[in-house]
């Protein structure tokens, strides 16, 4: 398939795990893909940016358009996550957490929209089931995740009017490179394994490229008529109930 075509895309966090898949499958069907991170990335036309410097999504924004002459797709997808209660978490923590999961896919946005008006182009975040829900000692992540599901509503209503549509997805276990080190990690990986994948109705965890295939539809025309919404992508774990 092409239908990308003479697009250009951004793809935050674009060197690993869910970001690494959406960019190959941007590129896959015909975008010119450039991923933002801290580092270079020598798969790709690739921006060096720490997302959480409020001064770098313009800068980012500038250097692509520079590069490619616009922009089409933008995809948020870097994002953070740390380990602490709402009592335990300091509040530098707290606002590294929204800075670069919520602050920065807004900044990117907002920096993004007059290029995105000219193409009439489409966004798409990556959220998290976390954002619907959480796991313990996760407050700033699922804030952010909510926070940025909430974003993602508030783009869609102020600027479907400027040919802009803007959706999210949720994904919930993963098997990202990260995932699978912590799994490995385990004092029993398998059984752990069993024990995760048990949590979802199709009994197993979900593959990066999985992620990528709903965000290409979302990115896509085919799905022009579909905005302000989140996807969740998790093998059906966040529908089953808890035994009582």
């Amino acid at each position: 398939m092409t239908r990308f075509a003479g697009k250009i895309a951004v793809v935050t966090g674009g060197r690993s795990g869910i970001g690494r898949a959406i960019a190959l499958r941007l590129r896959s069907e015909g975008a010119r893909v450039f991923t933002v991170q801290r580092g270079d990335d020598p798969g790709f036309e690739s921006v060096r940016a720490d997302l959480s410097d409020p001064q770098a999504p313009a800068r980012v924004i500038d250097q692509v358009v520079a590069q490619a002459g616009g922009l089409d797709l933008l995809i948020n997808n870097a994002g953070i996550m740390q380990e602490a209660s709402v009592e335990d978490m300091d509040l530098a923590g707290w606002q590294r957490s929204l800075a670069i999961n919520l602050t920065a896919p807004f900044l990117l946005i907002k920096h993004a929209l007059p290029h995105l008006k000219k193409s009439r182009g489409a966004i798409v975040n990556v959220g998290s089931i976390e954002g619907i829900g959480c796991n313990g000692n996760h407050a700033a992540y699922s804030s952010s995740k909510a926070g940025l599901h909430g974003l993602t509503r508030a783009v869609a209503v102020d600027h479907g009017k400027d040919g802009i549509r803007c959706n999210a997805v949720a994904p919930g276990w993963i098997d990202t490179d990260l995932n699978l080190d912590f799994v490995n990690a385990m004092p029993d990986p398998d059984a752990f394994r069993r024990d995760v994948g048990s949590l979802h109705p199709v009994g197993r965890t979900g593959d990066p490229e999985e992620v990528a295939a709903l965000v290409a539809f979302l990115a896509a025309q085919e799905s022009g008529f579909i905005t302000g919404q989140t996807y969740v992508v998790d093998g059906g774990r966040m529908t089953r109930l808890s035994l009582p």
